[in-house]
Order: C-alpha cells, then structure tokens, then sequence
C-alpha cells in the first residue's frame, strides 16, 4: 500500500477543497509513492503518537488537526511541533490531517458526534454558499444523451436527492471553420446551422475540472462552447454543525447527564430554560459560530465546545449552550476514520492511537 493510496481515499470521502481557508488539511510530510505497512488514527498528532507509530511499524499516520498549521520557518526542535514533525521525518513516517474539510461534510465528525448522542433526521446545520457551479453547454440535439451521460458520470446532476438533473432547450447554432479546422458537420469556410440543445447541469465546484473534462472528451465538435457560472445556493450537503432529533423528548437535566456520560468530561453549559429538550444541534470543535444558526434552526441545545465567557451571554434565554470541551467533542473522529480505512481497504493494518492527546486535564 502507497501513502497515495490512503491520501486519493480520503481525499474523496472529504475533498480538500471543501476546508475552510485558514486550514492546512492533506498530506503535510512524507513521500506519497513511499509503500507503507499500516496506518493510525489519532485526533492530534504529538511525539508520543509518532513513538506509537515506530513501535508498530506503521509508516503513515491519519490525524484530525493538522501538526503544521501556519507554516514552518524552521526546524530546530524548539517546541513540540518542531520536534513532531522531525520526528516523523527522521523515521519516515507520513503525516496527513483531515480537518475541517472532514468538519464539512454531511457523513464527518458532526454525523459521528449524532450518531453517538442518537440524533435522528439529521441535516447540515450551517450549508455553505458558493459551493454550485451550472455547466452551460450547447450540443447537436442528436448528441444531447451520449454527453449528458458523461457529465453525469463525472458528477454533474446531483440536485439533493435527485441525481442525473438537467435542463435542456432547443435551438439552432452558427458557425463557419477556417483552413485550419475539420468541423464535425458542415464545410469548411462555409456558414452551417445545426439543430443544437441549450444543455444546463448543476455541479458541486470541486467537480468542476472532471466535469469539464467529461464534456470535451463526449462533445462532437473540436471546439465546445460552454459557461460555468458560480452558484450563491447552499450545498446541502456540504456546511458546518449539524441539528437532528432525539427519539423521545427528554428533561433537561436528564439529557446533560446523558451527554456527560456519552462524552466522558465535564459539561459548561448555561441556564436550562425548557424542561424537556428535543431537537440537538452539534458542532464539533470550536462551535461559537453557529450559535446563531443553532437558535434559527429551533434546537434546544447546542452542544458544541471552545466558548469563551461573554460568548455564554449570547444564548440570551434562547438555547442551552453545552460546552463538552474540544477533544470531547472530536473524539469519536479517532474511530470515524479508523472505520472508514479499514471499510476501503480491510486487509490492510489499521490502528487506532492509544495516546490520550487531551492537553487539558480534569479534576
């Protein structure tokens, strides 16, 4: 097995494109064609996880939060991140985070954090915008089904749950070709008119260079014409946090005791206002953002992590803010992954860390 291997699989689980700007997901040291004997999962990535590693032989470690987050000047072993990184480069350990584009997407850390508290008739809690591109194209009318069904295939179509989703209309397109050219239809410097379709498809933008690529290698003409326009609709299924449903309503009190004991730390959380809760909405990390969305979309809770003290004032008699802590609150990130190689690729080693990572200590 390659380092390139596991990197290609989890990159399409969560593309890199769908982290946020200020984030540094992907392969951050090591040799991608370097062949490797198994793998861990961890949430943070610190010098005990890389003595883990070399004790196991695994030559590639898969974490949440990226070792190298602003960048590196230099290597001087000054601090832990220092001496992680020349740690793993010195023992030829591969290191590769997945971050907030795992954050992102609809199966990713919110889901596992739902799917452990039993959320039900789950949703992305803030989609994001800016995410959709519309393929504008123009085919000869009698082509129109052999490219649809390419772009289809390379990922255009997909409207929530509907896939192979397009708009045609008809018309009639001119063109005339040089000396140069060897039109499909028509003569050469003269002015033809085909019947051609007015082809629409919706795609997600990452899938845009397959999608353009599936287009000319299916179209007929030497040169196609054709437009990409960027979107301002939410992806649905791409976006941060996630709200869902308890099966049954509980007491309020009732339901921090049961996310304390799901969790395993101590919970913050600010008045309980309501004396049943119902509706969860969960962020994990630092969740203080979606605060808002969190008190849109109706939930009674927010469980979340990372809120500073004046950030607590703001569920203003609206929700409950239940800070479980940061690590808490990505835990089960460690198995998210874990589950995901071993599902891909069952033969090959897979560990999860037995490192707690947790800077933070509790009385």
């Amino acid at each position: 097995m390659t380092v390139r291997e596991i990197t290609r699989y989890l990159d399409s689980i969560a593309p890199p494109a769908y982290q946020e700007s200020y984030d540094n997901s992907g392969l951050l040291v090591g040799n991608p064609d370097a062949e490797i004997k198994s793998v861990i999962t961890c949430l943070d990535v610190t010098e005990e996880v890389i003595q883990e590693a070399i004790d196991k032989g695994a030559g590639m470690i898969v974490s949440h939060h990226p070792i190298i987050f602003g960048g590196l000047k230099r290597l001087t072993g000054k601090n832990y991140v220092e001496r992680t990184v020349m740690m793993a480069i010195k023992n030829d350990i591969a290191l590769y985070a997945i971050h907030t584009n795992l954050d992102n997407v609809e199966h990713g850390v919110n889901a596992r954090l739902s799917e452990r508290l039993g959320l039900k008739d789950t949703r992305i809690l803030m989609p994001k915008g800016g995410m959709l591109r519309k393929l504008i194209t123009f085919v000869p009318t009698k082509n129109v089904d052999e490219v649809l069904e390419a772009l289809f295939a390379a990922g255009a179509g997909h409207v929530g749950a509907y896939d192979e989703c397009s708009f045609r209309s008809e018309g009639v397109g001119t063109f005339r070709g040089d000396e140069t050219t060897n039109p499909h239809v028509g003569e050469v410097g003269k002015r033809h008119s085909e019947d051609e379709s007015r082809v629409e498809v919706i795609l997600s933008f990452d899938k845009s260079s397959e999608v353009l690529s599936a287009l000319k290698s299916a179209h007929p003409y030497e040169e196609v014409a054709w437009d990409m326009l960027k979107l301002e609709n939410s992806l649905q299924t791409v976006g941060s946090g996630m709200v869902g449903e308890l099966e049954e309503e509980m007491a309020a009190s009732d339901f921090l005791a049961y996310l304390q004991n799901i969790v395993g730390g101590g919970v913050r959380y600010t008045q309980l206002i309501k004396d049943k809760v119902k509706r969860i909405a969960v962020c994990g990390g630092s969740g203080s953002f979606a605060l808002g969305a969190a008190i849109s979309a109706g939930a009674d809770v927010f469980v979340t992590a990372d809120f500073k003290y004046h950030q607590f004032f703001d569920a203003d008699g609206q929700i409950v803010i239940a800070d479980i802590g940061h690590f808490e609150s990505e835990q089960f990130t460690i198995d998210l992954l874990y589950d995901a190689i071993r599902e891909k690729f069952p033969n090959f080693a897979t560990f999860k860390t037995a490192v707690n990572t947790n800077p933070i200590l509790y009385l």
